[in-house]
């Protein structure tokens, strides 16, 4: 697989093109961002941890049945994944309120919610990544229908349901997580991006330690040691 053009550079990843025009190449970064990219930051290793954590949930979620760009890895930091048209959607699933949710609706921290609650935020930097609701999705053309949004409240809940119960195993909380979705040349609809602590909130089942990028937002320290904690729950 020869890397070619840079296609887009994200906060967390690097998109080039490859020797087949059907597949792209993911290069997972060791930058860190936080609140819209207003704080900024570097840990050593942290792109290869994600990586390794993303790659091997996709795995996980592939044989419950979800659909993924996922290909292939070539390095420690790669992936070979399918090219497809990312919706300009991030699709967040909350288990737990924390962070934005606790600020906007009052919500005491830490409440366990009585179902999970999905939310859309627009993919739009300059505008903040606003909240939007499913009658915004239509009115700016972010889906074909209401049975596309049907379709990835769907899958969100599903990958939550499957993601829930594997990290109860591994002694873990799920509070919350963001995903994206995007369609393949054949119409697909799959689950694209990442799935790591830069976009999952991961609570110690026992003690509530944060083990997720709340450690770079807040100021918390030991990062790098947070990922590799994951990292190891999930191979042990």
């Amino acid at each position: 697989m020869i890397k070619g053009e840079l296609l887009y550079e994200g906060k967390g990843k690097r998109l080039y093109k490859s020797d087949d025009e059907n597949l792209l190449i993911s290069e997972f970064k060791d930058d860190l961002t936080a609140f819209n990219a207003e704080k900024k930051g570097n840990e050593s290793g942290k792109g290869a941890l994600n990586c390794k954590i993303s790659t091997q949930l996709f795995h996980l979620l592939e044989q419950k049945g979800i659909l993924t760009h996922l290909v292939d890895v070539i390095s420690e930091n790669e992936q070979v994944v399918k090219k497809c048209k990312i919706l300009p959607i991030e699709i967040i699933v909350r288990n737990v309120a924390t962070g934005s949710l606790t600020k906007r609706l009052g919500i005491k921290d830490g409440t366990v919610l009585p179902f999970a609650l999905v939310e859309f935020c627009l993919k739009d930097d300059a505008l903040g990544d606003p909240f939007i609701n499913d009658e915004h999705c239509l009115l700016l053309n972010l889906v074909k229908d209401k049975e596309q949004i049907a379709q990835i409240k769907t899958i969100a809940r599903k990958i939550n349901e499957i993601l829930l119960n594997f990290f109860d195993t591994k002694n873990l909380r799920l509070i919350d997580f963001k995903i994206e979705l995007g369609l393949t040349k054949d119409n697909e609809l799959v689950l694209a991006d990442e799935i790591s602590p830069d976009s999952c909130r991961f609570w110690d089942k026992d003690t509530n330690e944060k083990l997720d990028k709340d450690r770079f937002r807040q100021d918390l320290g030991n990062v790098k040691m947070a990922y590799e904690e994951i990292l190891k729950r999930i191979l042990s």
